[in-house]
């Protein structure tokens, strides 16, 4: 053993221990691996950040910002209405559900399909008076298991695919990982959904129920092309209550009728007051093609007054109306804090919009209901409101009038345009990567410049999607990766690994290689675990002259499945709080998952990637 494998040797269990100990970030500690190597000089001072422009790490960036696009445009909001159930039993909804994260999470961050569907989750638990673990886990594993299906469905696949381009096989195609990744997804998923009821604890969670805002009430255009326009009001209320969404009014030609009879019919132009809770907001609105009343292109702003903008034009000087445009559009509730200089003041009042730049679109009100306008109600302590404008116009008003930002409470209001739009730029990145027209890095590039130039994402939160820190742990630790190869670590550690197996074979050594790795991802990230890994198997396939293709695919299964802790996917640690769940609840479902994952992973993979 030479000194330079010595001392990579104690630079990768030191790196591991502090991965396993968890009290410093990962990019951290990969970053620290880097420095230690290059200061050892196992690694050349001069590739020491050649990781950040590895494919990989370019693909992940490239995907993480598309999926963004998708979240923020309303793409997968749209899916989600389309595709579930309305009103079926928890087992149709959770195996819906399941099915719809697992499709997601083959073409998104798996991180973020599960955060679109977990609100939806925790409805269904609420309204069946179910603990919100029972679908939470199953919702989770689900999606990690859809992740294994494609290429950029998760980080593992992608680092895989690089290891094995720069072993000169060429890299993996969009769906080299399909049949595998199908094979075991399928069968996983059968077995979550079989016995997720009798292996997930029955907890019920203090943040699940959290802070609930009440019902919202607010004020939403009938524009020409809306589908409401020609309803009558009996016909809306039936889309509406899958919204839990009703109409307490309608507004016309500035006059307001309240509890308006079922047969009268809406017209476009019409002001509809809908009481909603905050998820059905949102869907409301967009099923029936609604526009919040002061969410326009062009907003008019409030006079000296009170008065509104246009009439302000007409009769004070210096009247003005403002531009809104989409890269100032934010959404966001705020509470009345007590003794807010707004309590007993209306948006009219206080010149909301000529003061602050900021909209006031919903108010939520237990209990209470006002007659007033939104732009004439009076605030009250303890109100939420739904505002519109820049995040720095925002915070301002917030400061200033003693307001509360409620975090992780931003709304979407689906844009329809913007939805399909989204969906086909993603669409498009696929096929160019699919067909081989571009490297699968440049395909998601293009994916990522149109996203820019159609501005389905404001450019200025154009990378608030990325996760940074997986970014640095990946481009850190590729050159520490190389490392194993150029010191001979590798071929070492596979040698010592042969020598232990004996004359087992190579049937054997996959399997091997397979729980090594999936036991690895339980405890550090999935990343590190396929970027360390990968050499190995590579050196092992070379030592016992097979193919590297089913050991690489091996790694890759293995790095995507970690059920046995909440801390080896970030889609366990998501739902630790909401789910009620403790670090020893998820090896109880979580183990005989991995069984599976090895009784199915290992003959699909011999027999679609031949020794």
């Amino acid at each position: 053993m030479s000194l330079p494998i010595i001392l990579l040797g104690i630079v990768l269990a030191a790196t591991m221990a502090l991965f396993l100990w968890g009290k410093l970030r990962h990019d951290a500690v990969a970053l620290a691996a880097l420095v230690a190597c290059v200061l050892l000089g196992l690694v050349p001072a001069g590739d020491a950040f050649s990781g950040f422009g590895h494919p990989a790490v370019i693909t992940v960036a490239c995907v993480l910002i598309l999926s963004g696009a998708l979240q923020s445009a309303g793409t997968v909001d749209v899916i989600a209405r389309t595709v579930l159930p309305k009103n079926a039993h928890p087992m149709v909804m959770l195996t819906a559900l399941s099915l719809l994260a697992a499709f997601l999470s083959a073409f998104m961050n798996n991180v973020g399909a599960l955060a679109l569907l977990m609100p939806i989750a925790l409805q269904i638990a609420r309204k069946q008076g179910m603990a919100p673990g029972r679908l939470l886990m199953p919702l989770s594993f689900a999606s990690i298991l859809g992740g294994m299906t494609t290429l950029i469905g998760t980080p593992p696949n992608l680092i895989v695919s690089g290891f094995r381009a720069e072993a000169g096989l060429g890299p993996f195609a969009m769906f080299d990982f399909a049949p595998v990744g199908l094979a075991i997804a399928g069968a996983g998923i059968v077995f979550v959904l079989a016995l997720s009821w009798l292996l997930v604890p029955r907890r019920h969670s203090q943040s699940a129920e959290g802070f609930e805002t009440g019902s919202y009430l607010t004020e939403a255009r009938v524009l020409d092309d809306s589908r409401a326009n020609g309803k009558t009001l009996r016909e809306l209320q039936s889309k509406l209550d899958e919204a839990s969404a009703q109409v307490l009014a309608l507004i016309r030609d500035e006059k307001r009728y309240p509890s308006p009879h079922a047969n009268r019919k809406v017209k476009a132009g019409d002001l509809l007051v809908i009481e909603a809770d905050p998820e059905g907001l949102t869907t409301a609105l967009s099923a029936l093609g609604l526009q919040l009343e002061e969410e326009a292109s062009t907003v008019p702003e409030d006079g000296e007054n009170g008065q509104e903008a246009d009439l302000a034009e007409e009769t004070a000087p210096g009247g003005r109306r403002r531009i809104v445009h989409a890269d100032e559009v934010h959404l966001a509730e705020y509470a009345v804090s007590p003794g807010s200089a707004l309590a007993g003041r209306s948006a009219s009042d206080i010149r909301l919009r000529t003061r602050f730049q900021v909209n006031l679109l919903a108010v939520s009100r237990n209990a209470t209901h006002s007659r007033a306008r939104l732009r004439t109600m009076k605030i009250r302590e303890g109100d939420v409101l739904l505002l519109q404008g820049s995040e720095e116009a925002m915070a301002e008003f917030a400061s200033h009038m003693g307001c509360v930002p409620l975090a992780e409470r931003t709304l979407r209001i689906p844009d329809a345009r913007k939805a399909v739009t989204a969906a086909v730029v993603m669409g498009g990145s696929v096929a160019l990567a699919a067909t081989g027209t571009l490297p699968a890095a440049m395909a998601f590039a293009v994916g990522v410049l149109a996203v820019m130039v159609l501005r389905i994402i404001p450019l200025r939160n154009i990378y608030d999607n990325v996760d940074w820190p997986v970014i640095v742990l990946l481009g850190a630790l590729l050159p520490v990766a190389g490392a194993l190869e150029s010191t001979g670590a590798a071929s070492f550690l596979s040698a010592q690994l042969l020598s232990l197996t004996g004359q087992a074979g190579p049937v054997l050594v996959l399997a091997l290689i397979l729980i090594v790795t999936m036991t690895l991802s339980d405890f550090m990230n999935n990343a590190a675990t396929a970027a360390v890994m990968c050499p190995v198997a590579i050196s092992l396939a070379a030592a016992m002259n097979v193919s590297a293709d089913p050991f690489l695919m091996a790694v890759a299964v293995g790095a995507s499945c970690a059920f046995l802790t909440p801390i080896g996917h970030q889609n366990n640690t998501l739902i630790l709080g909401p789910g009620g769940f403790k670090f020893s609840d998820y090896w109880r479902l979580g183990l005989p998952l991995e069984v599976v994952v090895i009784a199915i992973g290992v003959p699909v993979i011999l027999v679609v990637w031949p020794l």
